[in-house]
């Protein structure tokens, strides 16, 4: 009968021979979410023998991360910024990069105690809204998608993290017509279709398109809010944008009107454009 060790060794070489990237800590990862332990008691368990139907499925995961399919799809959740996400081809998976966003924000509205209406556009899982309607569970919190599927998934998580949220569908900002924000989050598609074409199979080959594809550019989505927006937030409104890392610049320029006090382009951990936060006149110029 195959150990724990054994079958740890055997998916590590055969991830190795796919020239699959880190092939032991992936091999730690399915295993342990099979057995239900954490990677470390992987190793109190070096010896243990496994029955055939625990080794079942180890198979067909490791047949579908040899595919190139990424493993949050595979073990269906992810640890994001206190929350447990839960995560499959209906939305994209959730980055570091958007749990530095919600720091950002949260860093921002600390202190906040009124009752602020917050909309999380272009929402997908709904990480972001839930993420930061546990943190502030007095916001009244929006979360918005074109994507039913989407918007499905973002329901599911809302209820799995105990959050109640409103869903609403529409192409961007419609959903919020008649409606006034005072906290604005957007991580909208932002790759252009040519780049699109670039990025790593495990991303083009299994995540959403319509969720990476902002157009032939990839700043339409921004355009259109710098259009549509300003009309919909209360004065002294803010916004919170991800961006692509080569993408500063041309945001900065999207966003001239004189209806924003205040604009910031923030970096990421390896220093490149990937944030731009704005906020509205508190009077708007005549």
């Amino acid at each position: 009968m195959k150990t724990v060790q054994d079958i740890f060794q055997a998916s590590s070489d055969f991830f190795k021979i796919k020239n699959i990237d880190r092939p032991r800590r992936l091999a730690e990862e399915i295993l342990a979410h099979a057995l239900k332990v954490k990677r470390i008691d992987l190793y109190l368990q070096w010896d243990r023998p496994l029955t055939e139907d625990e080794i079942a499925p180890l198979r067909t995961w490791v047949k579908r991360l040899s595919l190139g399919e990424p493993l949050e799809y595979i073990t269906g959740l992810v640890e994001f910024y206190g929350c447990e996400i839960r995560v499959d081809a209906r939305g994209l998976i959730p980055r570091p990069e958007t749990e530095i966003l919600v720091d950002h924000i949260v860093k921002q509205l600390d202190g906040e105690k009124e009752p602020l209406a917050l909309w999380d556009l272009c929402t997908g899982s709904g990480c972001i809204g839930i993420a930061l309607k546990k943190k502030y569970p007095f916001m009244n919190v929006s979360l918005s998608d074109i994507s039913s599927d989407a918007l499905a998934l973002a329901k599911e998580n809302a209820n799995h993290n105990g959050v109640d949220v409103s869903l609403l569908e529409g192409d961007l900002l419609t959903p919020f017509q008649g409606k006034k924000a005072d906290v604005v989050v957007v991580n909208p598609p932002y790759i252009s279709s040519k780049d699109y074409a670039a990025l790593d199979l495990s991303v083009r080959d299994f995540e959403p398109q319509g969720a990476l594809v902002g157009g032939e550019k990839g700043f339409e989505f921004y355009e259109r809010l710098e259009m549509d927006l300003p009309s919909l937030l209360n004065p002294g409104a803010r916004v919170f944008l991800e961006i692509g890392f080569n993408q500063g610049d041309d945001v900065n320029y999207i966003f001239k009107s004189p209806v924003w006090k205040m604009k910031r382009l923030v970096q990421d951990w390896s220093g490149k454009d990937r944030f731009f936060f704005l906020e509205k006149e508190l009077i708007h110029p005549i």
